[in-house]
This record gives C-alpha cells, sequence and structure tokens, in this order.
C-alpha cells in the first residue's frame, strides 16, 4: 500500500537541571560554589532515506521521544547531553506542524538533515549565580522543557517525468514497458489508486524516474474523484508526459482530452499547467488511431501557437512535441524515452513548490517568553521561559529571592503586568507560585 499522508508527535529531550553543590574537602569548611551545568536535551532530527519510497513505516510507530540531558553534578561537572532521535523520511516529504499547518522543512536533497524541534538547554549550575556580594548561591537553573510537536507528513514524489491523462489511456502499460516496475494493469478505470514509480535505463545507464500517479477526471482541481491526490505528485515532476489515447476508445475525442486534462492542471496552479509536456498518442496499433492523429496534430499546432509567447520558455527546451506510440506493442517507447531523458539533461534541477508553500523552519526564538491574562482577577502567567525560572529559584532564600525579581523584571514582565493596569495588592499567578504585587 502506498502511503503518503500520516500524523506523528515527536517529543525533544529536557534538559538536565543546573545543581546546587559547595566544594567539600578535608581542612575547608566553607568552600565556593561548584554546581555543574546540565546536559541539552537532545533534538528531533529528521534525514532523507534514499531507500525509503512511502511512509508505510509510520503505521507501526507513531511517537518519537529525544533522550533527555542528565543533571549536572558537583565538581562544576557537566552533566551528559541527551541522544537526538533521527527520524527517516522519503525523498519529497514535507513536514508541517499538524496543529497550524506551517511548513517546517521540505526534505528534498538526499542526505539532508533538519533539526525539527531542538531540545531543552541544560540549566546552569550554582557555581554561575556567585557575585562579590552573593558569595553562597543557594539556586540553580532548572532544565528548559523539550518541545511536543504534533506533525503531518506529506510525500509528494519527486520524479522527473509524471504520466499525465484520463484513466485507462495507457499510463501503466507504458511504465510497465519502459522501466522494470510491475504496476496493476486492467481494462477498467482507476486500476492505479496509488502512483507507481519506475527508474528509465537509456543505453544502459540510469537516465531518469518516472512516474504513473492516478488518472485525472473533469474537475479534479475541484476535488473530484482522485484528482487532489493526482495533483499534489504532479507537481513536483519536472516533466510532464501526456498519455493519450488516440484510439478514440469510448467515444471521446483525444485533443478534447487533451484540453481538458490542461484546464484541469491550470485551476490547480497556473504554473502546472506551463511546465514543459510531452504528448504520447498511444494505442496506434487501433485502426481509428491514423485519422485521429492527424486531427490532433492540426488543432494542437493552433492552440501551441495561440500560446506561444507564455510558453517560449518550453519551445527553448524543443519539449511540447508529440510521439505515436503503442505501449502495449512496445512501439515507438525507446525513442520516447531517449527524448524524454534528453529534455532532462537540459532542465535545471530545482525544489517546486505550490504558491502557497514556504521553507520556513521553526526556531526557539519565535515563542514568547511568557503571556499574560487576566482570571477572574487574577493575573496569570504562562509560558515555557517562566515555567523554567520557576522551577530554578528557591524563593525562601534571600538571594534566590532577589535574583527572580531581577530577572522578571528584565525580560519585561513587571512592565508587561503595568501595561494591563496592575494595582498594588493584585494577586499574580505563575504556574504553582502566588503572591500579591507590590512595588
Amino acid at each position: 500500500m502506498f502511503i503518503d499522508r500520516t500524523k506523528i508527535f515527536v517529543s525533544s529531550g529536557k534538559g538536565g537541571n543546573g545543581v546546587v553543590s559547595f566544594h567539600r574537602e578535608k581542612y575547608i569548611n566553607a568552600g565556593g560554589p561548584d554546581g555543574g551545568d546540565g546536559g541539552k536535551g537532545g533534538d528531533i532530527v529528521f534525514t532523507v532515506d534514499e531507500g525509503a519510497s512511502t511512509l508505510a513505516d509510520f503505521r507501526y510507530q507513531h511517537r518519537f521521544k529525544a533522550e533527555n540531558g542528565a543533571n549536572g553534578a558537583k565538581n562544576k561537572m557537566t552533566g551528559k547531553s541527551g541522544a537526538d532521535t533521527v527520524i527517516k523520511v522519503p525523498q519529497g516529504t514535507l513536514i508541517k506542524d499538524a496543529v497550524t499547518g506551517r511548513i517546517l522543512a521540505d526534505m528534498i536533497t538526499p542526505g539532508e538533515r533538519k533539526i525539527i524541534a531542538k531540545g531543552g538547554r541544560g540549566g546552569q549550575g550554582n557555581m554561575h549565580f556567585a557575585t562579590s556580594t552573593r558569595q553562597i548561591p543557594n539556586f540553580a537553573r532548572a532544565g528548559e522543557d523539550g518541545r511536543e510537536m504534533e506533525l503531518q507528513l506529506e510525500l509528494k514524489l519527486l520524479a522527473d517525468v509524471g504520466l499525465a491523462g484520463f484513466p485507462n489511456v495507457g499510463k501503466s502499460t507504458l511504465l510497465s514497458v519502459t522501466t522494470s516496475a510491475k504496476p496493476e494493469i486492467a481494462d477498467y478505470h482507476f486500476t492505479t489508486v496509488s502512483p507507481n514509480l519506475g527508474v528509465v535505463f537509456n543505453n544502459g545507464e540510469r537516465s531518469f524516474v518516472m512516474a504513473d500517479i492516478p488518472g485525472l477526471i473533469e474537475g479534479a482541481s475541484e476535488g473530484l474523484g482522485l484528482g487532489h491526490e493526482f495533483l499534489r505528485h504532479i507537481e513536483r515532476t519536472r516533466l510532464i508526459l501526456h498519455v493519450i489515447d488516440a484510439s478514440g476508445s469510448e467515444g471521446r475525442d483525444p485533443f478534447e482530452d487533451f484540453l481538458l486534462i490542461n484546464r484541469e492542471l491550470e485551476k490547480y496552479n497556473e504554473k502546472l499547467s506551463r511546465r514543459p509536456q510531452i504528448i504520447a498518442l498511444n494505442k496506434m496499433d487501433d485502426e481509428r488511431a491514423a485519422d485521429n492523429a492527424a486531427r490532433f496534430r492540426e488543432s494542437f499546432e493552433r492552440w501551441f501557437d495561440e500560446r506561444a509567447e507564455s510558453l517560449s520558455h518550453e519551445r527553448d527546451l524543443d519539449a511540447w512535441r508529440i510521439f505515436e506510440i503503442s505501449a502495449a506493442l512496445g512501439e515507438g517507447t525507446k525513442e520516447l524515452s531517449l527524448y524524454c531523458g534528453s529534455i532532462l539533461d537540459k532542465m535545471p534541477r530545482e525544489a517546486v513548490f505550490t504558491e502557497d508553500e514556504g521553507n520556513v523552519v521553526y526556531t526557539a526564538e519565535e515563542e514568547e517568553p511568557f503571556t499574560v491574562r487576566i482570571e477572574d482577577g487574577v493575573y496569570v502567567v504562562e509560558g515555557p521561559w517562566i515555567k523554567n525560572i520557576v522551577d530554578s529559584v528557591n524563593l525562601n532564600d534571600y538571594e534566590s529571592s532577589q535574583y527572580f525579581q531581577r530577572v522578571i523584571r528584565k525580560k519585561g514582565l513587571i512592565q508587561r503586568l503595568e501595561d494591563m493596569g496592575i494595582n498594588e495588592g493584585d494577586t499574580v499567578r505563575i504556574y504553582e507560585l502566588e503572591f500579591d504585587y507590590y512595588v
């Protein structure tokens, strides 16, 4: 089964806590602070696995957790960093935040690695908080929490050549005779319900990857039939090989089929409709095919001349050429595959994005350090940064309490509360900590 979309849950590692420790040895009763730092939490890393072609493995594992960092130790020893969790995905996988829909990474290049969720930083030990006036700091920084995310993985095929065309025009047959792929072939619509990939070898050397993608129907751009399933994949192909039934079976007109397919491409993505196409008039062994092919060529020349300016780049590539073939008999298929290879050699290899896509990768700096809301007259402060601070300090210790007040003022929390109209005596709640506000 071909699986091209799935959801998973990932969690990066929590940073280890810094520790409170003081140097102790024989004859030294009150040594200085020597609490070490916590180790960094492991990252969630995605990498491209060239050997994978589907997202099927994610049916069996939906949750991935990176290792937490170890706590610091005495004698200024830093805790061990947590191991990263590396998740392998096929080339062409789009990684999205399942909640916001924002694109986090587009995994295209073989061997590429992307950090999607960074592990929490390790907390600082008390050795960092000693000053000339604070010689016995009884507090240390807690490690930062890891990041939990629900991700949507979408696999968009990265084939060089995508076979376009209505159902039952012979795309699967063409793939089977030009590659070693063995797609299901039968004389009924939608035999192909998921993409099939094959590698075309020209002159004994690997030339390009061809994809037989589910056939279109009219209305595909609105999601009818398998429309969006088809279009999502074909937008990643560099060259479109448009297969048309030249026999006119089922009472269809070959040129009208050509126009309908291109209209659906244009409705879905205007740039997609201008992508280079090579036309393969298939089933030329049928007695009706010769006359239909002649009429097709005449109509096609008029259609192309009307669009010559917008298709000038493709004309330079010498695409939009018509081949007459019989995939079932293997006639004309070698010449067709050689020509596709020659066109691809002239085309740059580049990532192909849809209009609403961009390669926006999450960074921790995008998060606000805290949020403030008023709930039943209480100012409620939340956020990963402020939680880390509260977990770090010992408010029963004078120096630790003074440090806490300085940090939240420097970060702007006091100013935020004042801007929201807080008055003396109002209650502030920060997780388990609750206190009255006084200037």
